[in-house]
C-alpha cells in the first residue's frame, strides 16, 4: 500500500454509506495493525441527481464512479460499495477484491401507522424510488398508490413521519447497520412477496487491479459463501444488460446442500411479472445466474426492454 499510516477508504457520504466504510475500516485495521485506514467521502452523481427517477438516468454507476476514479487515480487505496449499487462490467484496472458477509436480504414495509402489507387502506401512497420494489408492490396491490421517493434511509423515514406518503420500503441490511429497529419501524417483508434487489445486503471492497499488497489483505476479508451468490446474481444482472431502467430482482443461497436462485423481471406497473428458478451444484453458480438471465430476457423478449428504455429515453433531459 502507498502509506501504512494512511491507508484511504473512499466511500460515499450518507449515514449508512459511512456505517458500511467504518465496518470495512475496523476489519482493514485488525487484519494489517498500524494500518491505521482513514475515510474519505465523496458525492457521486445518484447523490447529486435528486430532482428525478433514478431510472431517468440509466443506473450504471450513478453511485459508484466518482469513488472508481479516485481509486484509479490513486486518491483513495480501497473503495466501498453496496453491491447492489455495482455495474456488472468493472472499471478497467478495478477489482472487488472482497465480498463481505451478507446482511438480511429482506426488505421492511414502514408505515406511518406500522400497518401491515395487507392491512394497508386502498388508495395508500407508497413512496420508492425502485422500480423493483414498485413493479411487486403493484402485482400484489394494484389498488395502492406508488410515488417517487428519493433520500437516504432517515430522510425517507422522516418523509413518512411527516406524512409525505403513507408508507416506504426500506431494506432491512441498512436499518441493522444504522443501528436501527426494523422491527420497531415497520413489518418485514418475506422473500416470496417482496424478491431483493440483485445483491442486496451484500458490501464489496474494491481496490487496484495491480495492487497485489491490497488484495492480499482483503482475501482474508472476503466470505466465500456471499461472494459465489453475488456472483450468481450479478451473472443474472449481466444476461439481462440490466440496469435501474428495468424491475430486476434476484436471491442466490445455498440450501440443504444445494444452490438455489429465484429470479424475476417485470413491467414496472406490475402488469406482469417473469419468474424463474435454478438448482444446481454451488460451482455452477455463475453459470446458474447467466442461464436464468436468458431465460428471462428471450420469454420477456427484445420488445419488453425497448420499451423501457424508450419510457425513460428523453426523462433525463
Amino acid at each position: 500500500m502507498t502509506n501504512e499510516r494512511h491507508l484511504a477508504i473512499g466511500s460515499r457520504g450518507s449515514p449508512l454509506a459511512l456505517a458500511q466504510a467504518h465496518t470495512v475500516a475496523a476489519l482493514v485495521a485488525a487484519a494489517r495493525p498500524g494500518a491505521a485506514p482513514a475515510i474519505r467521502t465523496m458525492r457521486t452523481a445518484g447523490d447529486v441527481l435528486i430532482d428525478k427517477p433514478l431510472a431517468a438516468f440509466g443506473g450504471k454507476g450513478l453511485f459508484t464512479k466518482e469513488i472508481d476514479e479516485a481509486l484509479l487515480a490513486g486518491a483513495i487505496d480501497l473503495a466501498v460499495h453496496s453491491m447492489k449499487d455495482v455495474p456488472t462490467a468493472l472499471p478497467a484496472g478495478i477489482v472487488v477484491a472482497a465480498v463481505l458477509p451478507r446482511e438480511d436480504i429482506r426488505d421492511v414495509l414502514v408505515a406511518s401507522d406500522r400497518a401491515s402489507f395487507a392491512a394497508l387502506p386502498s388508495g395508500a401512497r407508497i413512496g420508492t424510488s425502485s422500480l423493483r420494489r414498485r413493479a411487486q408492490v403493484l402485482a400484489m396491490r394494484p389498488d395502492l398508490a406508488v410515488i417517487e421517493f428519493r433520500g437516504n434511509v432517515n430522510t425517507r423515514i422522516d418523509k413518512i413521519r411527516r406524512g409525505a406518503a403513507d408508507a416506504t420500503i426500506l431494506a432491512r441490511a441498512g436499518l441493522n447497520r444504522l443501528g436501527m429497529t426494523a422491527d420497531q419501524l415497520g413489518v418485514t417483508l418475506a422473500v416470496s412477496d417482496m424478491l431483493p434487489a440483485p445483491a442486496q445486503g451484500a458490501i464489496g471492497i474494491a481496490c487496484r487491479e495491480g495492487d497485489e499488497e491490497m488484495q492480499h489483505l482483503l482475501v482474508a476479508l472476503d466470505d466465500p459463501a456471499t461472494n459465489r451468490a453475488i456472483a450468481c446474481e450479478r451473472a443474472l444482472l449481466a444476461a439481462l444488460d440490466g440496469s435501474c431502467r428495468t424491475p430486476i430482482a434476484a436471491f442466490a443461497r445455498a440450501d440443504g446442500g444445494r444452490f438455489v436462485l429465484d429470479a424475476l423481471i417485470a413491467e414496472p406497473d406490475g402488469s406482469a411479472i417473469f419468474r424463474t428458478r435454478r438448482e444446481g451444484g454451488a460451482g455452477d453458480a455463475e453459470a446458474l445466474g447467466a442461464d436464468a438471465g436468458a431465460e428471462l430476457r428471450g420469454r420477456a423478449g427484445a420488445e419488453f426492454f425497448a420499451r423501457l428504455d424508450a419510457r425513460y429515453r428523453d426523462s433525463a433531459g
